[in-house]
């Protein structure tokens, strides 16, 4: 049977274990390769897209680099990425980090663009980056090479991502406008944390489900334990019995950190996954009703990983730390898929002649 030609192949810098590459492929565009100088995203990245991985600082690559990676008999061509939010990210606390390696990365993005001049370009980060000078100069050089931008804030709820989770996308296109996405679910229609992961085998903490490995919760102290066994969905370490309180819960910038140590909401979306949501003290990561933090698992399915997605091989112990950073870190897929629909739309438009 005649292969037929896809309509889009992309191309995902700073690909990390798939995400924005899964949404992308769900949404009908055809991922040609994937870049990350992480190799614990080898595996994940090519045993679930089926895609090339290569092991690559994006630094290092050049506009001939993704020439030679996009599919050749597709019409039109994607660059997607997410540049390592870090040096952005809210979680800094105002810490000056301008000087830091990864603040140039988005330049590089903004130079392989130039380079490789695709249809369509897509970044994903988190919202603060949108107030920074480093964006709006990215943002410039795009349209100074012709492109129309579109960008703004997605809420996650909205599109069928079961977390609270808000991220900066933009879009980009030399053929047409092409708008954000908009979510189109309301409040009563969210994905809820039941609605995601109840179905997945209970366990204690520290405890495997043996059919599946990252489905794994970390042990707790006996203290931690303690306070989990006292923590109530949606609630605070307010609800403890003061001899469980920490130190810092006890000084008046406690009130800070009333999201730490809480159990999540059965019937609402999860706060949004984070790195190591896997434990129970940096975060409201607390399973529902069971005396535990979220599993691997979990976090990737709330992330809007399927069930069934792999993020190491079959005879590799996964690590908390490592796999926890994979699922963190990952563009969560409800997000790509939106955008890969995007684009979708507007090619569909240019065959029909509806676009002028």
């Amino acid at each position: 049977m005649r292969r037929v030609p896809p309509k889009v192949s992309a191309i995902d810098l700073f690909c990390g274990a798939g995400g924005l590459s899964l949404g992308l492929k769900q949404a009908g565009v055809e991922v040609a390769a994937g870049i990350d100088l992480d190799p614990a995203c080898a595996y994940p990245y090519e045993a679930n897209l089926r895609a090339k991985f290569l092991l690559k600082d994006v630094a290092e690559v050049t506009g001939r680099d993704l020439t030679d990676l996009w599919h050749a008999e597709a019409k039109y061509r994607l660059l997607a990425g997410c540049a390592p939010c870090q040096p952005f990210s809210s979680h800094r606390r105002g810490k000056d980090t301008s000087s830091e390696e990864n603040w140039d990365l988005l330049a590089h993005f903004g130079r392989l663009v130039e380079e490789a001049m695709p249809h369509f370009v897509t970044m994903e980060n988190v919202t603060r980056l949108g107030r920074m000078t480093v964006f709006h100069e990215f943002v410039a050089k795009l349209r100074e090479l012709g492109y129309a931008v579109d960008y703004g804030t997605l809420y996650g709820p909205e599109f069928g991502l079961p977390q609270e989770r808000r991220r900066l996308v933009l879009i980009a296109s030399r053929i047409g406008v092409v708008r954000l996405p908009k979510g189109s679910l309301e409040r009563s229609e969210f994905r809820t944390v039941k609605d995601v992961i109840a179905t997945l085998p209970a366990l204690r903490h520290g405890e495997t489900d043996p059919s599946d490995p990252l489905h794994m919760a970390r042990s707790l102290t006996p203290l931690n334990l303690a306070r989990m066994q006292a923590s109530k969905p949606g609630g605070t370490w307010r609800d403890w019995p003061e001899k469980l309180l920490a130190e810092c819960h006890k000084k008046k910038t406690g009130a800070s950190f009333q999201a730490f140590y809480g159990r999540m909401k059965w019937d609402e979306p999860s706060p949004t996954i984070t790195t190591q949501a896997y434990s129970f003290g940096t975060g409201r990561f607390g399973h529902p009703e069971q005396d535990r933090s979220l599993s691997l698992r979990e976090a990737a399915m709330l992330q809007g990983f399927p069930r069934e997605y792999q993020f190491v091989s079959a005879d590799e112990r996964p690590k908390l730390l490592t796999v926890g950073r994979l699922i963190g870190n990952a563009v969560p897929p409800p997000f790509g898929c939106a955008v890969g629909e995007a684009f979708i739309s507007k090619i569909e438009s240019i065959a029909g002649g509806k676009d002028g």
